[in-house]
């Protein structure tokens, strides 16, 4: 995933749930999504790293905050209306990391990283189905890239 950082610039700026002229992306992928959302006329409303959810970090214990990438709340094919919390991230950091025959900075940096993310994900998805929300990871697979 490409580290392309920048702000976008709604066209639908109505849809947008906070303040449009403060959305930020951290990837081209996530500025594609963004385009997807306020082009897509079944998306209501929608928003970017607007939110928290708490999780408790597995590396250090402590309570912290993790924003996630998309809220999104659009019109379902049953004529109902649905909300996703989206995370955007590269397929390789949703699987958990091989276990290293040598123990290397950069195999524990991988392992920190899947446990905290893993921390986050479950915190979201505890989160959502308190609200009867839906929670997404959405890869370079299910982006179509």
């Amino acid at each position: 995933m490409a580290a392309k950082k920048g702000s976008f610039k709604p066209k639908n700026y109505q849809k947008y749930k906070g303040d449009p002229t403060k959305i930020i992306y951290r990837s081209s992928w996530e500025r594609m999504f963004m385009g997807y959302l306020d082009n897509n006329p079944n998306v209501i409303e929608w928003s970017s790293e607007e939110f928290f959810i708490p999780y408790k970090s597995p590396v250090d214990g402590k309570i912290r905050r993790y924003f996630p990438d998309f809220y999104v709340k659009k019109k379902n094919k049953q004529g109902g209306v649905d909300v996703l919390v989206i995370e955007i991230k590269p397929k390789y950091q949703t699987e958990k990391p091989e276990k290293a025959k040598k123990v290397t900075k950069q195999y524990v940096n991988k392992v920190k990283t899947y446990a905290i993310n893993e921390s986050k994900w479950k915190a979201a998805e505890s989160f959502c189905k308190d609200r009867k929300w839906q929670f997404q990871i959405l890869t370079e697979n299910e982006l179509g890239l």
